[in-house]
């Protein structure tokens, strides 16, 4: 059977929590004229579906991958100029807009974590279940590699950024063990990885808590793709963007990316006033207000459809008041 054409596979690919994210945003972009970003285009499920939703919004598209921006714009070209797609990392937010001439916007959307395209194209080397190139690289013009990464950092680096990214217990173990590898023969495919990191893991750990290198392969990526630093920039940036009435929406998929998400729409939602004032000035109140109890995940049903959908976090803070 024939492959489908990259436009083909991007129709066919229904984003996570589409209807509910549809949903929280539409009050803010009901209006004509509305701008909503969406700092994570992919393959442009999420802004196609706002775009129909939206007969007069215009949607900017920011995405690092070349690939994910050819096939979002093939999908989005029936909507014309009213989709305006960006290469750059989500952080640039704010120099993006300056470009555009847009002081704010009524809505920003964050889906953070790989792309369908990322972890079905192999060559990319993201999934661990495939023996693949050590790339895992969002934007392929970028130098820092998969490769580079396991192949010249110290074992203290490693264990650091496995630990610390990957959350995973193993981490001086698996550095150790890379690091001797390593002297016998560079690293340069994934299959080799996943059995040297298999290998440090204690029999008795490998039974529980899914793939082995699922851990290890994650923290790789978030360190090649610089990820947790871009989400650090761009919740500030999108929190000063968006106008009053305007709604950010973020989908995190691990709980480092959720953890940085929640505290900042924390921050953005509390009242700065010290405790015992019999009143709140009005330089001191929050500005934003939360459209979601805690975290909401993804129904059942979804989940069934779309396994990769099942580990989802979905928050969402509204603009209230200008800051003071």
């Amino acid at each position: 059977m024939a492959q489908p054409e990259p436009h083909d596979a991007a129709a066919a690919h229904v984003p996570v929590m589409r209807d509910r994210i549809v949903a929280i945003l539409s009050p803010a972009l009901d209006r004509p004229g509305s701008v909503h970003v969406d700092g994570t285009l992919g393959m442009g499920g999420h802004a196609e579906a706002i775009l129909e939703a939206h007969p007069t919004c215009r949607v900017v598209g920011i995405d690092r991958d070349p690939q994910a921006l050819a096939m979002a714009g093939a999908r989005l070209a029936r909507f014309g100029d009213r989709a305006t797609l960006v290469h750059a990392v989500y952080d640039e937010l704010p120099q993006v807009l300056d470009d555009l001439g847009l002081r704010r916007v009524d809505s920003v959307l964050l889906d953070l974590g790989l792309s369908s395209l990322q972890i079905d194209r192999t060559d990319r080397g993201f999934a661990y279940a495939t023996d693949a190139p050590l790339d895992m690289r969002m934007d392929s013009s970028s130098p820092l590699t998969a490769a580079v990464v396991v192949n010249t950092y110290s074992a203290a680096d490693l264990t650091r950024i496995l630990r610390t990214f990957g959350e995973e217990r193993f981490a001086d173990r698996i550095a150790r063990r890379i690091v001797q590898a390593r002297a016998e023969a560079p690293f340069d495919r994934s299959a080799r990885l996943v059995q040297v990191i298999s290998d440090a893991i204690p029999m008795a750990a490998r039974a529980t808590g899914g793939h082995p290198a699922k851990r290890s392969f994650q923290a790789l990526r978030i360190e090649v793709n610089a990820e947790l630093e871009a989400l650090e920039g761009v919740l500030p940036a999108a929190i000063d963007a968006v106008a009053v009435g305007g709604r950010i929406a973020v989908l995190a998929y691990h709980s480092l990316e959720d953890r940085l998400v929640k505290n900042a729409f924390r921050d953005a939602t509390s009242d700065h006033a010290p405790a015992g004032l019999p009143m709140v000035p009005d330089h001191l109140r929050a500005q934003f207000t939360n459209l979601t109890r805690g975290a909401e995940r993804p129904t059942p049903d979804e989940v069934g459809q779309n396994p990769r959908a099942a580990s989802a976090r979905f928050r969402a803070i509204q603009r209230t008041r200008e800051a003071a």
